[in-house]
């Protein structure tokens, strides 16, 4: 009768680290998977702190002028912030609706329109050329895709908006709260980090808001001279769009630039030179003097970083890339560049 084989240790262990390395990866693959889900999440939250800082930001500008109590000045910042968007859907809203109505049914007759412009001069040959085919219908895809995207964000409006209410309620629960899970030692670091990232956000965000007026406003009236038609709805869109840098601005330049393109090249190129001198006006000389205590990010950085955060959040990751670099860059100075300084 044969003796039962008693297992060796060091197959134990082997076995024993097999299964450790096995639930190592599987733990690794959850928190990734987690993290990618949660990640849109995380956008929608920091959007709803946006909210709060333009609130409590705008209170303490009324506060400062005022000298009212706190929560007078945020009653009307809330409000009045309310009140003033209520009004100007309710006396442009019908207009703008008409203008957008127009310029979806008018868009494909408008490219068709540019197209035939285009072929009357050899440098629109060539750029037709470069557009036909598999590549104009890989642009159009890519174009609608985006677009369908952004629109999508909409969705999340609802959800970002009362997490902005809440955290405008009551925020001090929130930043005691992120302070409290903190080791003693860390308590320093982590208020600074909060006080650094709220004052870099309220610069980014009053630039940005700036930006957006000015050019809703200017640029209308001065496409209104050229006799572009829809010059409302175009004012608004690149306003819109200016919330995300670099590509925002030529994105919101096409519709504009083809619908000149149905008149004549010559008003194409004048309208393309209004949109590159107002953004460049608007972006790069009033927003860097409002954005005082907004760190100041490089161009190439910022770019990678929209890749990334499209990639990661979609629409939304785009429109919040700046913000969230900011923040990385107020985390990597203070838990890193700072420490290793003083060492």
């Amino acid at each position: 009768m044969s003796e039962k084989k008693e297992p060796n240790s060091k197959d134990l262990s082997y076995i024993t680290k097999v299964w450790y390395t096995v639930a190592i990866v599987a733990i690794v693959a959850i928190i990734i998977l987690i993290a990618r889900v949660a990640f849109s999440v995380l956008l929608m939250a920091l959007a709803g702190c946006l909210i709060s800082v333009y609130f409590h930001a705008l209170a303490d500008l009324i506060q400062r002028k005022t000298k009212w109590s706190r929560l007078i000045c945020m009653l009307i910042s809330t409000i009045g912030s309310f009140i003033i968007i209520g009004v100007l859907l309710w006396f442009m809203g019908s207009k703008i609706q008409v203008q957008i109505a127009a310029l979806s049914d008018t868009l494909p007759q408008t490219l068709h329109n540019a197209k035939a412009q285009l072929a009357q001069t050899p440098l629109g040959k060539k750029i037709l050329e470069a557009t036909n085919g598999g590549n104009s219908d890989k642009l159009f895809a890519t174009a609608q895709e985006f677009f369908s995207t952004g629109f999508g964000v909409l969705g999340d409006i609802y959800i970002i908006f009362f997490l902005g209410i809440f955290f405008t309620a009551s925020p001090a629960l929130y930043q005691n709260g992120i302070i409290l899970l903190m080791p003693h030692g860390a308590k320093p670091v982590a208020q600074r980090i909060i006080s650094r990232s709220t004052q870099s956000l309220r610069g980014w965000l009053k630039g940005t808001m700036i930006s957006m007026v000015l050019i809703a406003i200017l640029l209308p009236i001065a496409l209104t001279f050229t006799g572009i038609p829809l010059a409302l709805v175009l004012g608004l869109l690149t306003a819109i769009l200016v919330i995300v840098p670099n590509f925002g601005s030529f994105a919101a330049m096409i519709p504009g630039v083809l619908l000149a393109l149905t008149i004549s090249p010559q008003t194409a190129l004048i309208v393309a030179i209004i949109y590159i001198a107002i953004q460049t006006l608007v972006s790069n000389i009033i927003a860097p003097i409002v954005q005082k205590k907004m760190i100041n990010l490089p161009p190439a950085l910022t770019i990678i970083g929209q890749l990334v955060m499209g990639a990661l959040g979609g629409a939304l990751g785009i429109i919040m890339a700046i913000p969230v670099l900011a923040l990385v860059m107020i985390l990597v100075d203070e838990l890193y560049v700072k420490k290793i300084n003083v060492e």
